[in-house]
């Protein structure tokens, strides 16, 4: 047995995704957790390829890009 009174409180806990999926499980943190992603969700679980883009950042580099793209593609030309 352990020793009285030195470990953190081991209990069932929440764990929340975006995506809607939860499930429980035990740990020392106190309350719920919420995810952004989870094994539901994930590409390399799903297969399916998904874009979590996080303050714009995923358009901001397509826009960056197009215009270098566009003078790579007519200098080719």
């Amino acid at each position: 047995m352990p020793k009285e009174g030195i470990h953190p409180s081991y209990n069932e806990i929440r764990v929340m995704c975006a995506c809607g999926s939860n499930f429980a499980t035990r740990s020392t943190h106190k309350g719920d957790i919420h995810v952004e992603i989870c094994s539901q969700c994930h590409p390399f679980f799903t297969g399916k390829q998904k874009l979590v883009d996080t303050a714009g950042r995923v358009e901001r580099f397509r826009r960056k890009y197009a215009a270098s793209d566009a003078g790579k593609a007519v200098a080719a030309k």
